[in-house]
């Protein structure tokens, strides 16, 4: 079976974190978390849940560069961009059709898009 990256965009200009998600209406903050939650057992039930996780947002990223020899680190993101993964699934799935109904899922738990994409094989040696 194929291996799916299933991300989840976060808009940069706001970089929504679990803490500024507790300014959102409760009741809506609770149904989506509830919708997640079940999304989340379902992929577990099915076989399909590899692993998930959330992302600090780019403010707090560090990029590490040794391309001129000396390693250096660099208080910010790889490439600034207006949306940036802020959540993700690795999921297996039999094909992309398959991979693309767990992303339809998601997407409705979540409310917002859902970007599949499969896993290299690694080289054959």
């Amino acid at each position: 079976m194929t291996q799916y990256f299933l991300t989840m965009p976060h808009d940069a200009a706001t970089e929504p974190t679990m803490e500024s998600m507790q300014e959102f209406d409760p009741e809506e903050l609770a149904a989506v978390m509830a919708a997640v939650e079940a999304f989340n057992t379902a992929l577990q039930d099915s076989g399909a849940w590899l692993f998930a996780g959330g992302l600090h947002p780019p403010s707090t990223a560090k990029t590490v560069d040794t391309s001129s020899g000396e390693p250096r680190v660099l208080d910010e993101p790889f490439v600034e961009a207006p949306a940036y993964v802020g959540g993700f699934w690795v999921i297996e799935a039999p094909d992309e059709a398959a991979a693309i109904d767990w992303a339809t899922q998601a997407s409705r738990a979540v409310q917002t898009p859902i970007e599949v994409r499969a896993l290299q094989d690694p080289p054959e040696l």
